[in-house]
């Protein structure tokens, strides 16, 4: 065996889980996606998408797929930089640019890629990237790439943060970058008291509104929009697969950073665009999203319901004040134990262990759609119950 393979054999973890019949990532689903799926022949209630919308099945956003495929074809084979801008792309980025309020949006493949290539591409090595300790991955990934001094500070903790921003040189260039709604903890970031900080210490903000698209403000704009802070925000990102119910990402912002981005940016320069069904569908499931609000309503009416719900039971839920609701377990092995039998009683959850996030702060990530009844939260509520107790969760 050569060294390479001899040292990733070691790595035995999810071995350890498939031995133990409770290994829960890969489960081949075989139906659309919506609030029921099939797995294995069965029919279950879907509590782990990530489409708060529930738009990810709705038949006209399939159609305006469909139809763009026909006219455009399949794929772009090109970057945007060279011959892959379609005109469905600009017409996107103008309408993703007024929806979010600000001057100018670009389109990237994927909104992993966005964050990779804008939080890596912005600062210069004398600048600073300032993060949230809970930021999601791909921030993470992109601050690394970067040659800027990196400040992290702890999880939504302002005096934490203002403590890194008098670390920074007044002269240079410091970026605050956030998640709106933290994707595992379900809790909303404190963006009036960044804003103000910012303003303080004259810092640029960035917020991935990735979780807050489909869920926060008008038209489900997203948390910038539900603070009436847009404008005193410099960046704006956001993913299509989440509420467009399709795949891509955008950031948007005012022209001067745009073009910058537009001949800077690797994961936009050298990846091919986004397809011409996903394109269609976004601005398909913005024209839904706009023109129904009480999608956005029913979401929130379920999820206070379901909130309150799982605070009667119990359950420990955390700081979470949205559609994503975390049921901390604390343990990494029931907490894979728990998600395998809670899919033979027919609920799909999702596990979050380590590395995820730390050992003692595992939990079962259960998240909501608009297109959920009451009827499928009452039951996944009494399954849930069924099983934490059998595990000694809850009383």
């Amino acid at each position: 065996m050569k060294l390479l393979q001899a040292k990733l054999a070691r790595y035995q973890e999810p071995q350890k889980a498939k031995a133990a019949g409770i290994y829960p990532y890969f489960r081949a689903i075989s139906s659309e996606q919506d609030t029921e799926v099939i797995i294995n022949g069965q029919r279950v209630l879907m509590f782990g998408s990530n489409c708060y919308s529930g738009l990810v099945n709705d038949p006209r956003i399939k159609q305006a797929a469909i139809e763009a495929t026909e006219k455009y074809g399949t794929g772009c084979a090109g970057s945007p930089f060279l011959n892959g801008t379609l005109d469905i792309h600009k017409t996107l980025e103008r309408r993703l640019a007024q929806y979010t309020g600000k001057e100018d949006a670009m389109i990237y493949s994927t909104g992993f890629g966005v964050n990779l290539g804008v939080v890596s591409a912005l600062t210069g090595p004398k600048d600073y990237i300032l993060w949230d300790e809970q930021d999601h991955a791909s921030i993470i990934e992109g601050r690394r790439l970067s040659f800027s001094t990196s400040l992290k500070y702890r999880h939504n903790d302002m005096a934490s943060l203002e403590t890194q921003l008098k670390k920074c040189d007044p002269q240079r260039v410091k970026l605050i970058v956030t998640d709106g709604v933290f994707s595992m903890e379900g809790d909303v970031c404190k963006l009036p008291d960044i804003v103000t900080l910012a303003e303080k210490y004259n810092a640029s903000v960035m917020v991935d509104e990735a979780h807050g698209i489909g869920v926060f403000g008008r038209g489900g704009r997203g948390v910038c929009d539900h603070f009436g802070l847009t404008d005193k925000v410099d960046l704006i990102m956001g993913t299509f697969s989440k509420s467009f119910a399709s795949l891509g990402g955008f950031i948007a912002t005012d022209n001067v950073i745009t073009n910058f981005l537009r001949h800077h940016s690797r994961s936009y320069i050298f990846t091919a665009s986004i397809t011409p069904a996903s394109t269609a569908a976004v601005m398909a499931a913005l024209d839904i999203m706009e023109a129904e609000p009480e999608r956005q309503q029913h979401l929130w009416d379920i999820t206070h319901y379901a909130l309150d719900g799982f605070r009667q039971m119990g359950c420990e839920i955390g700081h979470t004040e949205t559609p994503i609701i975390p049921l901390y377990i604390r343990d990494n092995y029931k907490t894979f134990a728990v998600t395998h039998d809670l899919l033979e009683e027919g609920i799909f959850v999702n596990p979050v262990v380590s590395p995820a996030v730390a050992p003692n702060d595992t939990l079962i990530r259960f998240s909501l759609m608009a297109t959920h009844t009451r009827e499928q939260v009452t039951t996944a509520l009494e399954k849930i119950q069924k099983v934490f107790k059998k595990h000694n969760l809850i009383p």
